[in-house]
């Protein structure tokens, strides 16, 4: 027996979604259905309401309501089933982990983002160096190399720098790990970049920079668990205070430009 329509979805005015500060029209009708699921009002099984309805209650165009759909479908939440409609999957209503916060102006956000860094980096290493093959060791140090020669070649590293770091999540065993740090590298990047902005306004930190990652791999490579731990954990906490240290001009103009 199919389940009945879910009738009480709950939705902003038009006035409220034609707020353009507040995304697109398919943006706001994608948050506002997400928030109607993760409330639970919609259980797994029970249908949407259809598109005409959806138009409707929005005030939005049935095109704009074939892109929410879409959206939800590619996240795992709804899907398409002959003769059903769109129905709520199983497990949508577990919840996502999402980093909400914006990276790119402020050097309040660039912290918490290096913080959250640092229990990742320090455990990841010290999985690596208890767990590494000597393939993964090769990649680690490649990508250590890496860094070297896009700095030699004027290039700002960061990339090369997110491998690195990724090189030593593939070492520790754990496909959660490199999944994890797929997830927050759109955050790290970031932070990256704004960080090795700093070091190239202070060649002086260069060379202690380079030093903090050869640490991490050297003591990956000596499988010394709590040395690659500390030294990870080093490397990330004086990131932060590069960054707490930095000139204040210097987020007044390139940080602002990286913005």
């Amino acid at each position: 027996m199919s389940k009945p329509d879910n009738t009480s979805l709950a939705v902003d005015s038009l006035t409220t979604l034609k707020d353009s500060a507040k995304g697109t029209l398919a943006d706001q009708v994608t948050a506002a259905l997400k928030a109607h699921i993760a409330s639970g009002e919609a259980l797994p099984g029970s249908r949407l309401p259809t598109e005409p309805v959806l138009s409707e209650r929005f005030g939005v165009s049935r095109t704009v309501i074939r892109e929410a759909v879409s959206r939800l479908k590619s996240a795992g939440l709804v899907e398409v089933r002959q003769g059903s409609g769109t129905v709520v999957c199983e497990g949508a209503h577990i919840k996502a982990f999402t980093i909400d916060l914006d990276v790119r102006g402020s050097i309040e956000a660039v912290l918490r983002v290096t913080e959250l860094r640092r229990g990742i980096e320090g455990e990841a290493a010290a999985l690596a160096a208890q767990r590494h093959t000597p393939e993964h060791l090769q990649a680690i140090h490649q990508a250590l190399q890496a860094i070297d020669i896009a700095e030699q070649a004027g290039q700002d590293g960061v990339e090369q720098d997110l491998a690195f770091h990724f090189s030593i999540s593939q070492a520790t065993g754990n496909p959660l790990y490199p999944s994890l740090h797929e997830f927050i590298a759109q955050f790290i990047k970031e932070a990256i970049r704004i960080t090795r902005s700093n070091e190239e306004r202070r060649r002086d930190l260069t060379r202690t920079v380079h030093d903090e990652h050869f640490a991490v791999y050297a003591a990956i490579a000596a499988r010394d668990v709590e040395g690659a731990r500390q030294a990870a954990l080093s490397h990330i906490h004086n990131a932060v205070e590069r960054l707490k240290s930095a000139d204040p001009a210097f987020w007044r103009d390139p940080g602002s430009r990286l913005a």
